[in-house]
């Protein structure tokens, strides 16, 4: 088995085994073996994730959706409708315009759902790490399975040209015979 991993590591990667990197030495091994190189990234990720990392998620999905979006701007049109128009003529508005006290709420959705947003931006970026990761196996084992068909195609072509050189010598042989009892 030691063998066969340093011979394929010699012939399709020009390298010695132990030159290799894990990744590469993980392709060499599944190309001996036949196995396929599939897994599916999504669930592997989705069964590790943390309560926080769940609904980090969740609120970096809502918060970048047409919904929140929408009921954002009803609440920030009610706020002002209800501040500029409905309780401002009675003097009971709880934040006249300029709405400091809006402002301050929306700096405080802000500072909040930033962080929350860059959680699930990293864990997707770690998720993406691994789908290159995965996608560069796959594709290294593929052009290997390329290289070898190549191989064996090219013996068989060689194989084959033999014998056609074969069938030529001794088609040669038989036309020499005949012109020699034709003299």
């Amino acid at each position: 088995m030691a063998d066969d991993r340093e011979n394929t590591a010699l012939r399709h990667l020009k390298k010695g085994w132990e030159k290799l990197n894990e990744r590469e030495r993980r392709v060499i091994e599944r190309v001996i073996e036949r196995v396929p190189i599939s897994r599916n990234t999504y669930k592997q990720l989705e069964g590790e994730r943390t309560f926080g990392e769940r609904v980090a998620d969740r609120i970096a999905e809502f918060g970048g959706s047409w919904t929140f979006i929408g009921l954002f701007l009803a609440v920030l049109a009610a706020w002002v409708v209800l501040n500029s128009f409905l309780l401002s003529r009675r003097d009971a508005a709880f934040d006249p315009y300029p709405y400091i006290l809006l402002n301050l709420f929306l700096s405080m959705v802000a500072s909040l759902q930033a962080p929350v947003i860059m959680m699930s931006q990293n864990r997707h970026s770690a998720k993406d790490r691994i789908d290159a990761a995965h996608d560069y196996e796959v594709n290294l084992k593929a052009e290997l399975e390329i290289v070898s068909l190549h191989e064996k195609i090219d013996d068989l072509r060689d194989a084959k040209w033999m014998e056609l050189v074969a069938t030529q010598q001794q088609q040669i042989a038989l036309l020499e015979r005949l012109l020699n009892d034709r003299k």
